[in-house]
């Protein structure tokens, strides 16, 4: 069994002999318990200009199969005859079949999250955010810290086509097989890219290895500036998956063999990893 495959089928079985934890405050706390994290682990800090900016990562299989959705429109000009309006934006969801239950401007967002507890109940409230793409680096401000340490809304391309028309149920259904990844001032990220209870053992696989694809290519120096990667829960031990030992072409592209996990000459070989 591939050392990806063989981390999550660890994780999972460690997962059912847990028992739901009692101190959490609200449900939501320990749905997010499910999620499984890639985490990634660089050489380097990464640059500046790489830093807190979201990067979507697609998946084929959602985290989300029957997701509660929030989408938060741009305010435009006041004047423009062009802006996407709530009520329009309602109208396509509805002619469409579209899976979103709630559509807010920017401007009424600021509103409804003055306070750390509009926030947090704000957050609560759906499952998934997703934000027209020209707003996104303004939603840290308005949403906080806390917001993006459990769920970081989503971009999506809000534009009328040619025919004045627009493909929202695709940007939509695009957007809930997507995770996001975000670098910080550190070397250690993560991305979700599986959910205990709503996805089978080689669904889960299956998103590792294209989230892993998906990761690197934001790397400077794409497999050159990987340390390790690792599989875990949040609260789990994390599950060694790639390591700086790990073989590789000259180009630094992960090759079919045995994998080390541990910098230090010391790592242990986990089973063979087709990468």
């Amino acid at each position: 069994m591939d050392s990806d495959a063989s981390a999550v089928a660890a994780l999972l079985k460690w997962k059912s002999l847990q028992t739901p934890k009692d101190n959490l405050n609200n449900p939501s706390d320990q749905n997010n318990l499910d999620f499984i994290y890639l985490v990634l682990t660089l050489k380097n800090v990464p640059p500046k200009p790489l830093q807190n900016t979201p990067h979507k990562i697609p998946l084929p299989h959602t985290l989300h199969p029957f997701p509660n959705i929030c989408l938060i429109l741009a305010d435009g000009p006041k004047k423009s005859t062009h802006k996407l309006t709530v009520d329009h934006v309602q109208k396509l969801i509805k002619s469409q079949n579209i899976s979103v239950s709630k559509v807010v401007k920017l401007s009424k967002l600021r509103s409804l999250c003055n306070s750390l507890d509009t926030r947090r109940v704000f957050l609560d409230s759906y499952d998934v955010f997703l934000a027209d793409e020209r707003i996104i680096n303004l939603l840290p401000s308005v949403l906080g810290k806390l917001f993006y340490k459990k769920k970081v809304p989503i971009p999506v391309t809000l534009k009328r086509g040619e025919n004045g028309g627009l493909s929202l149920k695709e940007e939509v259904e695009k957007a809930c097989c997507s995770e996001m990844l975000s670098f910080g001032s550190g070397t250690c990220h993560s991305v979700r890219v599986g959910r205990r209870g709503v996805m089978g053992v080689d669904e889960i696989v299956e998103n590792v290895r294209e989230a892993i694809d998906g990761v690197v290519e934001f790397v400077p120096k794409k497999w050159k500036g990987v340390g390790a990667l690792h599989l875990k829960f949040s609260d789990s031990l994390a599950m060694p998956i790639f390591g700086v030992s790990g073989l590789r072409d000259d180009e630094g592209v992960m090759k079919r063999g045995e994998v080390e996990v541990g910098g230090d000459g010391g790592g242990r070989k986990l089973a063979r990893m087709s990468r």
